[in-house]
């Protein structure tokens, strides 16, 4: 079981991300988010798709979008942080992949498929990750991060951004 990170294992940035992720095997925890998440988008229709809370917010095929980039960007530093890769990794500006995504274009069906995609990608990963490899470090995004806490980060975010579509978007609609 892969262990709940330190607050010395990522920035602090992330701390509220990995606060978010609850006390459960995170395998488990993956798989039931995949499952609230297309429960939570399935049904949405192409116009309510494009809704925005707010003019300057994103629209909720954007938010999907991004929590998809997000979650490939995660992975690969996973994989490269769990196999011992000391290389510095980037960081990424979030409202230039969505931005550069163009979206809003696609249909909502298209977008989530991308992201069930993404999260069997991740779950696979994660599953096959060796157990000595949790606790290497790595850094992104000029910040020291273990494996095991971008397995938490990857957790969170979703679990963040599926609140905010409930809670700021859904509410309204």
């Amino acid at each position: 079981m892969i262990q709940r990170p330190k607050d010395n294992e990522y920035p602090a940035y992330y701390q509220p991300y990995v606060n978010l992720v609850p006390n459960i095997d995170l395998v488990d925890l993956l798989k039931e988010n995949l499952q609230e998440t297309i429960d939570l988008f399935e049904g949405l229709s192409e116009e309510e798709g494009l809704f925005r809370y707010s003019p300057t917010k994103w629209s909720i095929k954007e938010v999907l979008g991004h929590m998809t980039d997000t979650e490939r960007i995660m992975s690969y530093r996973l994989l490269r942080v769990g196999r011992g890769d000391q290389t510095p990794l980037a960081g990424f500006e979030e409202n230039d992949y969505v931005t550069g995504s163009q979206i809003n274009m696609l249909p909502i069906r298209d977008i989530l498929d991308d992201f069930i995609a993404t999260r069997k990608a991740t779950l696979t990963l994660i599953q096959n990750m060796p157990k000595e490899a949790w606790v290497n470090k790595g850094y992104a995004n000029g910040a020291e991060v273990t494996a095991q806490a971008i397995a938490y980060i990857i957790a969170g975010h979703a679990i963040h951004h599926r609140k905010i579509i409930t809670e700021r978007y859904l509410s309204i609609l």
